[in-house]
């Protein structure tokens, strides 16, 4: 067993039972937070454009930066939590942050208020982000990995799925006043903060003495070889490919769907990705990761394509479902292969560098997307989307090739 890690498979518990506790409340932690940044984030694309009179390119703009600032973000916090060896301390920052700024969202008056919330609380999100995905890895016994990162996915995707119910009926409830349903978001997650203070104990510190001399050093990853980097690449292509979730808002509503029910598109999408997280994860603990990985990029293309030729709420519907598979399948998965790729030692730091590039990449894909459907409509976005996972799906194939014995968990 890894030093630092608890052990959980003494007692023979199997399956769902196998899961240590720390596990489950991380993704208590997840479900309770995203159940309020989704109630608010399924109502802010259309805010923005029929309130406060931004365009999809201000959107895309918006939710490039705050996603490429989370990323960027999480190299800081993921090499400090190596270089501390307590991601706990940070992961409760991170936490604490998103919750004291979600207030802001509702006071917001212009679109420049609601770039200052989401640029905030998307920091929140950065110094968490990397410390917790590390401290899901020192916890999780090595052969439930991808059991434990896809069940912490299904987890927050639950609480994917449940903002955008609230929204839908709290926006019924209310009249369709959004300022009043972003003010009930501020209650889950605060919950979430308190979860995460009381029901996770963090293992020792894994951090042997002398080898992390800085908080982030280059030489600290000097070592984790081609695998590691090809995964990087690959995310980076992916997520160029998949941009920001809020196209698919905006693609509901410009096929027709009602305002008020609008959010029910992130329902969709979540269900399925909820539902397929932890099944793909459990799988590829039993088969080559890459091979799940694989498949779920083949779902992203069928969701740009039935998104791209949608005419009406019934393909939205169908895109969204394929959508929402293809995140089950790729994001904990993703998660995973990187934990399986760096020793425990700079694996906070191997995070944060696997994060920043990837919300680089954003911020790239949110602009691309948000000029192509300005400049030419919503088919040419998501055809670009097509074309760019295609990119990504070579790259991977690339990768079994070279490493065609590192499809599997590893030693750490």
């Amino acid at each position: 067993m890894t030093p630092g890690r608890i052990d959980t498979t003494a007692s023979g518990a199997t399956g769902l039972k196998a899961i240590p506790k720390g596990i489950w409340a991380l993704g208590l932690v997840s479900l309770f937070m995203d159940t309020s940044s989704e109630l608010i984030h399924s109502l802010l694309p259309v805010f923005l454009v029929t309130t406060l009179g931004a365009g999809a390119l201000s959107v895309g703009i918006i939710e490039g930066i705050a996603e490429a600032t989370a990323s960027i973000v999480k190299i800081f916090s993921g090499s400090l939590s190596d270089y501390l060896g307590k991601r706990k301390l940070l992961a409760v920052v991170g936490y604490g942050l998103a919750a004291v700024t979600k207030p802001l969202f509702p006071l917001a008056g212009t679109v420049g208020w609601v770039f200052t919330a989401r640029f905030i609380d998307r920091i929140g999100k950065g110094i968490r982000g990397a410390p917790r995905d590390a401290l899901i890895g020192d916890i999780a016994p090595e052969q439930l990995r991808g059991a434990c990162y896809g069940l912490r996915q299904s987890l927050d995707t639950v609480g994917a799925v449940a903002g955008p119910l609230l929204a839908v009926l709290f926006m019924a409830l209310l009249a369709n006043d959004i300022r009043a349903v972003f003010w009930i978001a501020v209650i889950p997650a605060f919950i979430a903060v308190a979860i995460l203070v009381i029901g996770v104990k963090e293992p020792e510190a894994v951090r042997p003495e002398g080898h992390i001399r800085s908080p982030i050093h280059p030489r600290e990853l000097r070592g984790v070889g081609a695998r590691y980097w090809w995964l990087v690449l690959i995310a980076a292509v992916l997520s160029v490919a998949r941009f920001s979730e809020a196209f698919l808002v905006l693609r509901a509503e410009n096929v027709g769907l009602a305002l008020a029910f609008v959010p029910l598109v992130m329902v969709v999408m979540s269900g399925a990705y909820a539902a397929s997280s932890y099944p793909a994860g459990v799988l590829s603990d039993r088969m080559d990761r890459r091979a799940v990985l694989v498949a779920g990029l083949l779902l992203l293309i069928a969701a740009d394509l039935v998104l791209a030729l949608a005419t009406g709420i019934g393909l939205v519907v169908v895109g969204a479902v394929l959508w929402g598979l293809h995140m089950g399948l790729t994001q904990g998965l993703l998660s995973a292969m990187v934990a399986d790729a760096t020793p425990a030692r700079i694996r906070g730091t191997a995070f944060g560098v696997f994060h920043m590039v990837s919300g680089i990449a954003l911020l790239a894909a949110s602009l691309i997307a948000g000029l192509l459907w300005d400049r030419y409509g919503p088919p040419a976005t998501f055809f670009a989307g097509m074309a760019f996972t295609a990119m990504a799906l070579a790259g991977l194939l690339v990768l079994r090739r070279r490493h065609p014995g590192a499809g599997g968990t590893a030693d750490t």
